[in-house]
């Protein structure tokens, strides 16, 4: 009994615990309420449901929550990811209809299934200008010593609107079906945003759990200044971090351009960062920087997802989807809290007593 105690304690303190069970809470709910949830079809050889829904939509936000929470383990925030998301899908879809300055696009070319520019420098472009928004965020954080807060509020503020200068204003509509692989296409059944997700997730943690980085980012979180003294350069290890989020970002903003077969720069990518933020601490990353758990963040984005489209589910309108979300972080905010970890471990070491006087 001792050593199940001690195994339930470890999985306690996991990362990966608290996420879980709320993932596995809510699809309890689902299976009792709504047991055609968890039904799967197929259709062309493709794969569809509710829980295929669940990944293929949360796919850029697991993207932005992978990148955020490298930024958040330092110590930092980005509140510009959404802009980035709008800035990477305005220049990828203006490279496939192009038009510049005050020149509007006319509809045959909007209409047109062709484009000038190679699929491959659309995609390399859109991922160049995410990642060079990263850095310039790192950029005014490392060398510049500017307030993570402020220093991404300035492009949360201006990258809507050079997102609307790039596509002049318009909505820009993208008729050219090989670029609706990325948020549309198949692979084996399942959405390739699904494989997308699964390649940048294992080069991130390869990168931090394979190397030193992922340690230099944890101590940077925990103490900048014993960092510096240590030797690790904290500039570059933050530099690295935003211009990580930026590439993370700029994927997103790839992937839903492509789903929804356009770009309006006023709404694409909208209140992306409060979501991902909201997935990084529902992975147990502290805000004030640390330890993390990038699989967490992960479950954290599925959490989001699976929540709303439970919502659709039973016919929540839209309108008052947000309202159901500030449901969810009252009790994300109440399970991390520390009022609530005591409970639980004043509970435990209890049951623990209890059971050894038994024994």
């Amino acid at each position: 009994m001792k050593n199940s105690d001690t195994l339930f304690k470890r999985m306690r303190e996991s990362r990966l615990f608290w996420p879980l069970v709320a993932l596995i809470l809510i699809f309890i709910f689902d299976a009792i309420f709504a047991p055609g949830f968890f039904k799967i079809g197929i259709l062309n050889g493709h794969l569809y449901g509710n829980l295929i829904d669940v990944f293929n939509n949360s796919a850029p936000l697991m993207l932005v929550a992978i990148g955020m929470t490298l930024v958040i383990a330092t110590g930092g925030v980005d509140l510009s990811v959404g802009a980035v998301i709008a800035i990477s899908a305005a220049v990828s879809t203006v490279l496939i209809n192009p038009a510049l300055g005050n020149v509007l696009i006319e509809n045959k070319v909007l209409a047109a299934n062709t484009t000038n520019t190679p699929l491959s420098i659309v995609v390399l472009v859109n991922v160049l200008a995410g990642t060079l928004c990263g850095l310039w965020n790192g950029f005014l954080v490392s060398r510049g010593k500017i307030s993570p807060m402020v220093a991404t509020l300035i492009l949360m503020v201006a990258g809507r609107g050079i997102a609307q200068l790039i596509t002049n204003g318009q909505i820009m509509t993208v008729y050219y079906q090989p670029y609706w692989w990325f948020g549309n296409g198949f692979i084996l059944g399942l959405p390739v945003s699904i494989y997308i997700v699964a390649i940048v997730f294992v080069f991130a943690w390869v990168l931090v759990r394979k190397t030193a980085i992922g340690m230099f980012i944890e101590s940077v979180g925990i103490n900048s200044k014993a960092t510096y003294y240590g030797g690790i350069s904290e500039k570059n290890i933050k530099l690295f971090v935003y211009t990580f989020c930026g590439f993370c970002s700029a994927m997103a903003g790839l992937i839903l351009s492509s789903y929804i077969h356009g770009c309006d720069a006023n709404n694409i990518g909208l209140l992306y960062e409060l979501d991902a933020i909201l997935a990084v601490v529902i992975g147990g990353t502290l805000m004030s920087g640390g330890r993390f758990s990038l699989m967490a963040s992960v479950i954290g984005a599925l959490i989001i997802w699976t929540f709303t489209i439970t919502m659709y589910t039973f016919g929540v309108p839209a309108n008052a989807l947000l309202a159901g979300r500030a449901v969810l972080v009252l009790v994300v905010i109440i399970l991390y809290s520390d009022y609530t970890r005591r409970i639980i471990n004043k509970f435990s070491d209890r049951k623990g007593i209890q059971h050894g006087a038994t024994s």
